[in-house]
């Protein structure tokens, strides 16, 4: 654990951020995974050698040198898990204001987004922790299935998604069966079969060593949320020319990443970068209209949740590094949702 003194000087429009809260989810892990190629090491720059974890949270404003910016005001973003974050306010909106700060310039601009509680019409202050632990993942999800929509499913008729347990996953097939007309194949671990066909929101569930079961005529989409390089080698094998579009979400799967995806039969998977979508969606639609769209789809997804997630809370460094083990190394049971500070 780093620290470093705050000497109470702020520069011009430059904002100080009391982080109080975060969630910490499968997610974390592949920014660190994708930290270097995606650019997530950059978003917080820390000592060589280091890395701050990006994480999606609330802070209060106790200092700031912007006109616009109050004191006291509570905004949801990307944060370090750190106690404070200084940021240098710009490209203020009704909803909130970005991060300028120079380091911020290569990044997608979806990560610099703080967004003001008061500017959002579906904020409910007893819901920050499940804002906190479904917010980024459902985007992500949301995300996904607009982007097989908006190119007709690429011809396929079926999803199959890796680590179905996962609520990246379940937000994935959450989407797909509110809009309809696609099914959804689970492919998850034996201890967690009945917990995924218990969410109802799978067509089919099997286990990975169950995927040659599948009929292979069938036009698949994969979606791999766990980056487990096996069982992307097996559907790719089994399936053949009919995977027709094969991307990679997320990596929960640690111990199985190594493998060359280019070797693999038929289309060749990619990693599906989310911000590329928002921002074609902003152009065609409006920010607004994709923001208004994404909050009602959320709040539904919530709903859905209470039936199934619980929260565990935690403080301190300690509690964050216990917390961030037992989601590395798969420990932590799917009904979990992990809300943590460092105070």
């Amino acid at each position: 654990v780093a620290s470093e003194t705050f000497d109470s000087h702020l520069g011009p429009d430059q904002v100080l951020l009391k982080v109080d809260r975060f969630a910490l989810t499968s997610n974390n892990i592949s920014y660190c995974l994708a930290g270097d190629t995606l650019g997530y090491w950059g978003f917080f720059p820390a000592t060589e050698g280091f890395g701050r974890i990006p994480a999606m949270g609330y802070s209060d404003v106790i200092a700031s040198k912007h006109p616009d910016i109050k004191v006291g005001d509570r905004y949801w973003g990307f944060y370090p898990m750190s106690n404070y974050l200084i940021v240098q306010a710009g490209n203020i909106s009704k909803s909130g204001f970005a991060d300028v700060s120079p380091h911020r310039l290569p990044y997608a601009p979806i990560y610099s987004q703080f967004n003001n509680t008061k500017a959002n019409p579906f904020y409910e202050e007893a819901r920050e922790d499940h804002d906190l632990l479904l917010r980024g993942l459902f985007l992500t999800s949301w995300l996904v299935e607009d982007f097989m929509f908006d190119n007709d499913y690429f011809g396929a008729e079926s999803y199959v998604i890796t680590c179905a347990s996962s609520k990246t996953s379940i937000a994935l097939a959450f989407a797909v069966k509110q809009r309809g007309g696609k099914k959804t194949i689970g492919m998850t671990s034996e201890s967690n079969v009945e917990f995924c066909k218990d969410l109802d929101c799978y067509d089919v569930i099997i286990t990975y060593d169950q995927a040659e079961s599948l009929d292979s005529s069938e036009a698949i989409i994969i979606v791999d949320m766990a980056g487990n390089f096996n069982a992307m080698k097996t559907l790719h094998e089994h399936f053949q020319e009919n995977v027709k579009y094969s991307c990679k979400v997320g990596a929960t799967h640690i111990s199985a990443l190594d493998g060359d995806l280019n070797a693999l039969p038929g289309i060749t998977p990619i990693f599906f970068f989310a911000p590329a979508q928002v921002e074609k969606r902003n152009q065609e639609w409006g920010s607004g209209k994709v923001q208004k769209l994404i909050g009602q789809a959320l709040k539904d997804f919530q709903k859905f949740s209470d039936q199934w997630m619980s929260v565990s809370r935690g403080s301190g460094t300690e509690a964050i590094g216990q917390t961030y083990t037992k989601v590395l190394s798969g420990k932590a049971s799917p009904k979990e949702g992990f809300i943590l500070s460092m105070k």
